[in-house]
């Protein structure tokens, strides 16, 4: 079936074995210094292993693939000691890529507004100012032309951290434009390409990305570093990983 499926380049890869501990189905193994997939049933094709890796030699791709097996993952499993994961996803062919136009769903519909002014000291705390300055923010949404990413600081977000990140407004949205998505759940390839298209038509002048220390976070931060050198673009980078009780790792 054709699906999608953990790819490694071999001639990338140095062997570390980082993303071994980070496949909960066990599906990698180091085979004579290389990371290799055990076998194709074994891929859930969700990609959790893709941040771990330090030189960005594994990507997900699209191919002919015997279907995921969470029968053959247990059996697997069990035959080394350890305990079957809580849940799987299952992996579907991609969507195609939806395209909006000027005029559509006004959710999709580009917009920017003023920044908020600077809430009094006495101002309750439930009187808060949102700190957002454009929409859409979905990075399936966005335009790449769109005006407010001119000249701009950008934020990558993935969409588990305002959620897990109190002061994620004043901390880090206040005064950039931002991007989210969700490295699980979404296409990586098309996130990549996304950026690069972002990078090469506005001036961005930095990128910081807030991933969560969840090892299949990992994977939005792979895709703004492949896109900026793929831009061509010197773009300062800054990477921040919160924790799932909503403190920065580093």
């Amino acid at each position: 079936m054709l699906r999608k499926i953990v790819k490694i380049d071999q001639d990338k890869c140095d062997g570390c074995g980082l993303c071994v501990p980070s496949c909960a189905e066990g599906a990698i193994r180091i085979v004579d210094g290389k990371a290799q997939l055990s076998a194709d049933n074994l891929c859930d094709g969700l990609g959790a292993c893709l941040g771990e890796c330090p030189r960005d030699a594994i990507t997900v791709e699209e191919r002919e693939a015997d279907a995921f097996d969470e029968a053959a993952v247990e059996q697997h499993l069990a035959s080394q000691g350890k305990p079957a994961p809580h849940h799987h996803a299952p992996s579907v062919p991609a969507a195609s890529t939806p395209h909006h136009h000027g005029g559509g769903c006004p959710g999709s519909r580009t917009m920017s507004f003023a920044r908020p002014q600077e809430a009094a000291a006495s101002e309750p705390t439930g009187s808060r100012q949102s700190q957002l300055a454009q929409w859409p923010v979905q990075l399936h949404l966005v335009s790449t032309s769109a005006p407010y990413f001119q000249g701009a600081d950008l934020l990558i977000t993935a969409d588990c951290v305002p959620v897990a990140y109190a002061g994620y407004h004043e901390d880090f949205l206040k005064g950039r434009a931002v991007v989210m998505g969700c490295p699980k759940l979404d296409d990586n390839q098309f996130y990549q390409q996304k950026l690069t298209e972002l990078f090469i038509r506005s001036d961005i002048k930095s990128v910081t990305v807030l991933k969560m220390e969840v090892p299949c976070c990992g994977g939005i931060a792979v895709a703004a570093r492949q896109a900026i050198a793929a831009s061509g673009k010197q773009i300062p980078y800054n990477e921040v990983t919160i924790g799932i009780q909503g403190q920065i790792k580093k």
